[in-house]
């Protein structure tokens, strides 16, 4: 597994969002195992060197298909044992040197941005000269974090006149191939930012189930109870 600098400084201070910009829509199915398991490794081979996800541990992942040797084997580079949480190795000060901002930790990312706002800032990189790291963002402007994905995407230009991304040079993936991993990743930031939350829709339906229940029970009642008082 390649290491990388980092996945998402989503929250630099010095950046701010970029105005009017139109989302793209997340495909988003946390039924599906197997993009799941495609986003983790992702994230973990592009995202973990730099990002923590401490209210993440890695034996959540074997609720989305993935078995306890595997997560050894595959997910976790630092020795780790599996019901520990997704940690990060970088010191703190040092990545504030190097990046000018701690990287956020990315557990609930998916909750406070969003998965369309993720889904489109990783698609949304293009060559900005006058930036030091020589990458800005359509989403976020001015972006602390440079394009980790480049080689797999490739380089984008934006057009002064129109606003759009052309591309400069090609990837390792064409278009297709690489929306759809950019697409795991987000649909495995949206399960890291509430595991449970299957579990959770499903139970509200008992629930809901119970009370419709208990409603009809309690309609017979009150009319049994009243039935001979005229």
């Amino acid at each position: 597994m390649k290491i990388f600098i980092t996945f998402l400084t989503l929250f630099s201070l010095n950046s701010f969002s970029a105005e009017n910009v139109e989302l793209s829509k997340a495909p988003i199915d946390l039924t599906d195992n197997q993009s799941l398991q495609r986003g983790a490794k992702t994230f973990v081979n592009y995202c973990l060197n730099c990002h923590s996800a401490n209210y993440m541990r890695y034996s959540n992942l074997i609720d989305i298909g993935l078995s306890a040797d595997t997560i050894k084997r595959d997910l976790m580079l630092n020795g780790d044992k599996i019901g520990d949480t997704m940690s990060v190795n970088m010191p703190v000060k040092e990545s504030k040197k190097w990046f000018g901002v701690t990287p956020p930790d990315l557990s609930v990312v998916a909750r406070s941005r969003g998965a369309d706002w993720i889904y489109s800032y990783m698609r949304g990189f293009y060559r900005d000269p006058s930036r030091a790291m020589g990458w800005n963002n359509t989403v976020l402007l001015n972006s602390a974090m440079p394009h980790i994905l480049w080689e797999l995407q490739g380089e984008q230009t934006l057009n002064p006149k129109t606003k759009n991304l052309e591309t400069f040079t090609s990837g390792k993936l064409n278009t297709k191939e690489y929306d759809s991993l950019v697409a795991d990743l987000t649909n495995y930031l949206v399960y890291m930012s509430e595991p449970d939350q299957l579990k959770r829709k499903k139970m509200g339906y008992y629930v809901i189930g119970f009370l419709l229940l208990l409603l009809l029970l309690t309609i017979n009642l009150k009319k049994e109870y009243w039935r001979d008082i005229k």
